[in-house]
């Protein structure tokens, strides 16, 4: 055995130079010429660069076969950091983008991707538009931080006073809060008459903000000249050089990037103290007082209720500026339109729902999109604002139809506040019967057909002449604060101990004895009624206390939760006390006195 290894040992030896000379085409030296032991890492010259040395990925200890290796990872290289930390300036003042172009050419699409969200409908529609409001986030690009404005579809061609025609309006309203646009084009249809006329508004409403040109969907495209041919087609739009992006797959977002860079810190350069949030300690101490305070944070609303009942016209006018589309169309609004403003000091956050519809299985396409995306908003929301028709209420005789009254119940349900708003009002001015007979038959139908809440605020208003907008926002907020309410555990077993005697119970021997009672949680408010014995509190007694602490503390409106808890009944004393076995009487001797003096015996 040792001499077979010692065979195998000196052919490997002599292959070695064989196959290094044979690879790099050097004659086999002898085994004199050999060195007898050259020292490891010197002596040898180094290798010439093979090939196919880059293809198979060899590595050497040569600088010069590694070095394709090394251009490939400085392609991948991070993108440079801004000289401005964006995350520290107020919103207010960031940069805005608007997202601009024809139909279909991919501007939600870029929108949730700047976002990180899938906030905005996508759909592929090209005889239709989906969006037709315009929609606000906060985009983040690296660490870039900037205001994104989604808009609607422009063609120039629309005629007046058509939905299309509308939506350029509106889009050209908002042109004059934007400092940059980006300007989209579908590069797989190559470039269309409509984006030159495009184009051709753009200068002419937005000639003094800088726009830039985005060929989206260039995913599937090669670069063996494809691009190259759709960016000189895109040059004569007359607004540079455009970048190759793909809002779906996020294809060149870094050359995004390092285009928007130098404008941005252009942009913030010139703000006073670069746009930078200055501390204000009466607002720290501020917000240092309501760190425990949930009715102090921010307030979702979410506007709710049947096709063209003017929920859209209310969002206009709890704003006071024309920030979504309204019509007499039904069916207008599609997507789920977030907004933020300051009432009272108080942030809230408004969301306008599409009309809901019942789920008939017929929707097709943006249809059914908004239908899953208005349930989703009512969940989200912390107060559900019911919007009613008073012509259609007067009409029927019926204060809630089958769809209204499903989403009451559900908000309920989810432990949302409830506040209900009937709407057009000013229609029925004339009629002063049928005026008052509305406002007095609705809170008592309601009440009727929704008895889980007892106290539900309504509010008559005229959303279209600006009527009620306050009242609207006072029951809002009066309906938060009790859904954020907490009450002291001592203040809620004096007020049980109460309740408890008033109550008229069918046997005494029988009552449930509830040992303490608190709240666990608020949103909504949740308390917990702990039991003593076997005895529960039937659905009976849990009404009557949910009553009782609506109309006590005031807390109309919302949805309570009470919830019960039993406590163990202590061990009996038997089983607490330890068992002791007979006790043996014992009799006290000297046993070492009686064995040392026997004489004692």
């Amino acid at each position: 055995m040792a001499a077979a290894a010692a065979v195998l040992r000196a052919a490997v030896r002599r292959c070695r130079p064989a196959a290094g000379a044979l690879l790099h085409h050097r004659p086999i030296p002898s085994a004199r010429s050999l060195p007898s032991s050259p020292p490891l890492g010197r002596g040898l010259p180094p290798l010439p660069p093979l090939p196919f040395s880059a293809g198979f990925g060899y590595s050497t200890a040569s600088e010069e076969l590694v070095g394709p290796k090394v251009k490939a990872k400085a392609r991948k290289n991070p993108m440079k950091q801004s000289r401005f930390d964006f995350t520290k300036v107020d919103a207010a003042l960031l940069p805005t983008v608007i997202l601009v172009g024809r139909p279909n050419v991919g501007k939600s699409a870029l929108f949730n991707r700047f976002i990180r969200r899938r906030e905005a409908l996508v759909y592929n529609t090209p005889g239709d538009h989906v969006t037709r409001d315009i929609r606000e986030g906060i985009a983040k690009l690296g660490d870039l931080r900037f205001r994104v404005l989604d808009s609607a579809g422009l063609e120039t061609a629309a005629t007046s006073g058509s939905i299309l025609a509308r939506t350029a309006d509106m889009t050209g309203n908002v042109l004059a809060r934007s400092q940059f646009a980006i300007f989209l084009i579908d590069v797989r249809d190559g470039l269309q008459p409509l984006d030159l006329e495009v184009g051709q508004w753009l200068r002419k409403h937005a000639s003094g903000i800088h726009t830039l040109v985005a060929m989206n969907k260039s995913e599937s495209l090669d670069e063996h000249g494809v691009l190259t041919a759709a960016a000189g087609e895109a040059h004569k739009l007359g607004f540079g050089d455009p970048v190759a992006i793909s809002a779906e797959t996020g294809l060149g977002m870094a050359e995004l990037y390092e285009v928007l860079r130098p404008l941005f810190e252009e942009y913030m350069s010139q703000l006073p103290n670069n746009g930078l949030n200055q501390a204000d300690p009466t607002t720290e101490l501020e917000t240092e007082a309501h760190e425990g305070d949930e009715s102090k944070l921010p307030l979702q609303l979410a506007i709710v209720g049947r096709p063209n009942v003017g929920k859209s016209t209310l969002l206009n006018t709890l704003l006071q500026e024309q920030r979504v589309l309204v019509g007499p169309e039904a069916g207008l609004t599609r997507d789920s339109i977030r907004a933020q403003f300051q009432f009272d000091n108080r942030t809230v956050y408004l969301v306008d729902t599409a009309g809901w519809m019942e789920r008939s299985g017929k929707e097709k396409g943006p249809a059914s999109l908004s239908v899953v995306q208005s349930r989703k908003n009512l969940m989200r929301a912390h107060i559900v604002a019911l919007v009613l028709d008073a012509e259609k209420i007067a009409k029927s005789k019926s204060s809630m139809n089958h769809p209204e009254v499903v989403i009451a119940r559900q908000a309920i349900e989810e432990g949302r506040g409830l506040v209900v708003v009937v709407n057009k009002m000013d229609l029925l001015r004339d009629n002063q019967r049928l005026f008052e007979k509305v406002m007095d038959a609705v809170p008592r139908e309601i009440q009727t057909v929704i008895p889980q809440v007892t106290g539900i605020p309504v509010v008559f208003v005229s959303a279209l002449e600006g009527r009620g907008r306050i009242a609207v926002m006072r029951q809002v907020i009066d309906t938060y604060e009790n859904w954020c309410l907490r009450l002291s555990t001592s203040r809620l077993n004096r007020w049980l101990r109460k309740v408890m005697s008033r109550h008229s119970w069918k046997d005494s021997a029988t009552q449930p004895k509830v040992k303490y009672f608190t709240q666990v949680k608020a949103r909504p408010p949740t308390f917990v009624a702990f039991m003593s014995g076997k005895v529960q509190l039937s659905d009976t007694d849990i009404r009557f206390l949910t009553k009782s602490l609506k109309e006590d503390f005031n807390i109309g409106g919302i949805p309570i939760r009470i919830v019960q808890r039993s406590i163990p009944r202590k061990a009996s004393a038997k089983s607490n006390t330890r068992k002791v076995g007979p006790r043996v009487a014992r009799m006290r001797t000297d046993k070492r006195v009686t064995v040392s003096d026997p004489s004692l015996s």
